[in-house]
């Protein structure tokens, strides 16, 4: 097994995506190449990465389906690796749901698996009406009425606190 990291991710609209960048020079900028899959393009092969970072983004309240899939089925690979997970949603936006400890979504995820990464973190998404389906938006504002969020459908904004991001890329160039 080579010194290789690799970090899947499941991005629905792109900023899980794009958070996955933001680590990737953070690690690069200490010499840690970074491949990044997307969940879609994983071929089910960890063998060749001494390092497993795990990116994964909420939509209706769960994680992506394959991410849960690849977890469960590649425990036993993961467990033998230095690992990172971390969540990407809108409720994380509050401060009182912004650990790994506070945040339901992360909460849930781990009570409903038994992998346990060596780290783990959450961060806010964005919020981006126009760009979503008729639905999708339709479902995102009820949600966000809910959780008393921004309902205006022209509503764009951004809740990634980078300098987080770039604390937990920190982080994980010593994992």
């Amino acid at each position: 097994m080579s010194d290789k990291t690799a970090m899947i991710y499941a991005s629905v609209d792109g900023h899980t995506l794009k958070i996955c960048k933001k680590l990737q020079e953070v690690l690069l900028a200490h010499d840690q190449p970074v491949e990044l899959i997307s969940i879609e393009a994983f071929n089910g092969d960890l063998e060749e990465y001494s390092r497993v970072i795990i990116g994964a983004s909420i939509r209706y309240g769960v994680h992506h389906k394959k991410i849960v899939e690849l977890v469960t089925a590649q425990k036993e690979q993961l467990e033998t690796k230095r690992t990172a997970f971390f969540s990407v949603n809108l409720v994380a936006r509050k401060p009182e749901k912004s650990s790994p400890e506070t945040n339901p979504y992360v909460v849930k995820f781990f009570k409903n698996i038994s992998w346990r990464p060596d780290m783990v973190e959450t961060f806010a998404g964005m919020l981006e009406y126009p760009k979503y389906s008729f639905f999708d938006r339709t479902m995102i504002r009820l949600i966000m009425w809910m959780t008393k969020g921004p309902t205006d459908p022209k509503t764009v904004q951004e809740y990634t606190d980078w300098n987080k991001v770039e604390a937990f890329g920190e982080r994980l160039s010593t994992l």
